[in-house]
């Protein structure tokens, strides 16, 4: 029986300056700590190297924090650490998160070299104004020069993250940024609108009257906007919050050109929506394994101070993936999940794709119909026009799409 596949996410937390809207693990001003925390990184491959031996790695991600930050030659090491300790896919994506006021055009050869294939530049605005707002260290021309030394490299999956909804944002100033990026033409767009998420410099400054709330209206007429401004420009919506190109292909004698197959997804991604198997490698990345979720420290010095002290110790032999875990002492948080759980993590993240939830895949998965577990709730959605049932398949609605939120509340366990 061929061994099912395991993603990889690898979280490098550093960071020039954190950003005011940021609740990510991230830090700034701790760059002495980049090769020791490389360095432990590279043990905990080690640690995981028997335990999924065989199982093929068809991602991988290195997520932020700001990973273009890291050194050429410890990307190389990690790189390295990555193609010896896991199976991974001669055709694998390996994507990495950029700054563009990190990279130029050197740097991007050479990522390109080490065999990192896919590209994803945190752009979130073309207005400089906007960036300076939101603390970003790069202009609207760095991230065009960034892109356009991307393509010259010769990345051909590239991908643009956009932030719209901010604090009294014009429409219109949106909609300028959107056309900039669908220029340039870009494989893939993740489109978010600001969120004031607690601890964060701009939940301070909300709560304290120096800025305004985002506009939950606006952002709503923003995303519809967006909706079918990205339709008319070829992209197609496959979640929530990200848009890809399709593969064209010659379809006719007279050559003219049409949408074939899968596109530009984020093949990594919908390893998350599709409740797959990945491991999380660094401080602070959360996994899910073997039907369990964990995660790691968040403070990088006690994730390099944890790691040593466990590759010191060892691993026992045998007792399966709770017992390794519990023998990791970078591991913090640890849940083995209830069944209830697994269907609403399953049924939650299959919706937030547009292709939906397969009640048939559901039912094969737990042995229990949606019908079952889910009935007089998805009834309830359904009149309420935020969920349809459409070719044998479970989606939301495009208003359920705008109260995702609420559609998923109702759908955890009590």
């Amino acid at each position: 029986m061929k061994p099912d596949p395991l993603s990889l996410y690898l979280h490098i937390p550093f960071c020039s300056l954190k950003c005011r809207y940021c609740d990510f693990n991230a830090y700034a001003g701790l760059d002495k700590l980049v090769p020791p925390y490389v360095d432990a990184l590279i043990a905990e491959m080690g640690l995981w190297r028997q335990a999924v031996r065989g199982r093929p790695v068809p991602t991988v991600f290195f997520g932020g924090g700001t990973p273009s930050l890291l050194p050429l030659p410890e990307l190389e090491r990690i790189i390295a650490a990555l193609r010896d300790s896991f199976d991974l896919d001669p055709e694998a994506e390996l994507t990495l998160e950029a700054n563009p006021g990190t990279v130029d055009l050197p740097y991007l050869q050479r990522l390109l070299s080490l065999g990192v294939n896919r590209l994803s530049l945190g752009v979130q605005s073309f207005h400089d104004d906007e960036l300076a707002a939101l603390d970003r260290i790069h202009s609207a021309q760095d991230a065009k020069d960034a892109y356009l030394w991307a393509r010259q490299a010769g990345f051909h999956r590239l991908s643009l993250d956009l932030i719209y909804g901010l604090s009294q944002q014009p429409q219109e100033r949106w909609q300028a940024t959107l056309e900039q990026a669908i220029e340039l033409a870009p494989d893939h767009l993740s489109l978010y609108a600001l969120t004031v998420e607690e601890g964060t410099g701009l939940a301070y400054d909300v709560d304290h009257g120096r800025v305004p709330s985002p506009d939950a209206d606006a952002q709503a007429s923003m995303y519809e906007w967006s909706e079918e401004r990205l339709a008319r420009a070829g992209y197609r919506q496959y979640e929530i919050s990200n848009w890809a190109r399709p593969v064209l292909s010659e379809a006719s004698p007279e050559r003219s050109r049409r949408a074939e197959g899968p596109g530009q997804e984020c093949q990594h991604n919908l390893v998350y929506w599709r409740n797959g198997d990945w491991l999380g490698l660094g401080a602070g990345a959360h996994s899910h394994l073997d039907g369990i979720r964990f995660a790691d420290v968040y403070s990088p010095r006690q994730y390099i101070r944890r790691l040593q002290q466990t590759a010191e110790r060892g691993l026992p032999e045998g007792g399966g993936t709770y017992a390794l875990l519990k023998a990791m002492g970078q591991v913090t948080y640890l849940e083995e999940g209830s069944p209830e759980m697994a269907m609403a993590d399953t049924a939650i993240l299959a919706l937030r794709l547009n292709e939906g939830l397969n009640p048939a895949h559901f039912s094969a998965r737990f042995g229990r119909t949606l019908e079952e577990v889910y009935g007089p709730t998805l009834a309830e959605l359904t009149t309420l026009g935020l969920i349809e049932s459409t070719d044998s398949r479970l989606r939301l609605t495009p208003r359920g799409r705008l109260l995702a939120n609420e559609v998923f509340v109702c759908l955890l366990p009590d």
